[in-house]
């Protein structure tokens, strides 16, 4: 057994490290100021210019401005719209114009028009891959034949009057010239009467051609005169 005593209390304290030096973390007066240098920015390393989002956006697809009206659409409204009034949905409508004026002497731009889709049509969100591209714009042309083989019979058949056809003509006309200036294009007074005639016209040159193929007499519904049939 020891004869030296055990401190304790506070001589334990102080005897634990009364014998340490001060310590040295080894930091330099050098080194201090580099610390500061970069606390006070001076040794910031330079930043190179921001990647700019549109450099890789084709520039005929920044320029385009059709469909700049509906920029707030909503895709499901649109989509209720058209097919209230078409046979056709927003997707097949967006695609199909966008085929043509996206199309060039080797065909059309599929892969350009699916990965810009949200870009150039604002209530499309997704992008598309050029098969589906294809598969909306080949819908889009089917309903087409279709609605207009529907149409074209009804005015041949007989079905309508004169009168009711200028009728039906006037309805279908009016949709069809909403959704060309909702696309962009601005059409004046003038123009949309001198369509609506020209379109007027050839409807009653249809309907005078399929009453002679049916043997049926054609009565002018302006001066009411009767047509012979050969």
């Amino acid at each position: 057994m020891s004869d030296d005593p055990t401190p304790t209390g506070e001589a334990a304290d102080r005897d634990a490290g009364g014998d340490e030096a001060p310590s040295d973390d080894g930091a330099t007066d050098d080194e201090f100021d580099r610390d500061d240098a970069a606390t006070n920015g001076a040794g910031d390393v330079e930043q190179g210019p921001e990647s700019d989002p549109l450099a890789d956006v084709p520039e005929d697809v920044q320029e385009y401005e059709r469909f700049t009206k509906m920029d707030r659409a909503d895709y499901d409204r649109v989509n209720e719209f058209l097919r209230e009034r078409t046979y056709i949905t927003a997707r097949e409508w967006a695609i199909a114009r966008l085929c043509a004026d996206f199309r060039t002497e080797t065909g059309v731009e599929m892969t350009k028009i699916g990965e810009n889709l949200p870009r150039l049509v604002p209530f499309m969100t997704d992008t598309y891959s050029p098969q589906a591209v294809n598969q909306a714009r080949a819908s889009f042309e089917e309903k087409v034949t279709k609605a207009g083989a529907t149409f074209l019979y009804g005015a041949m058949s007989g079905f309508y009057t004169a009168e009711e056809l200028d009728d039906t003509m006037y309805e279908v006309t009016e949709i069809a010239k909403f959704l060309l200036e909702v696309e962009g294009v601005d059409l004046s007074v003038e123009e949309e009467l001198e369509a609506e005639d020209e379109i007027s016209q050839v409807m009653r040159e249809v309907r005078e051609a399929s009453a002679q193929v049916r043997g049926e007499e054609v009565k002018c519904p302006e001066c009411g005169h009767v047509h012979e049939t050969e």
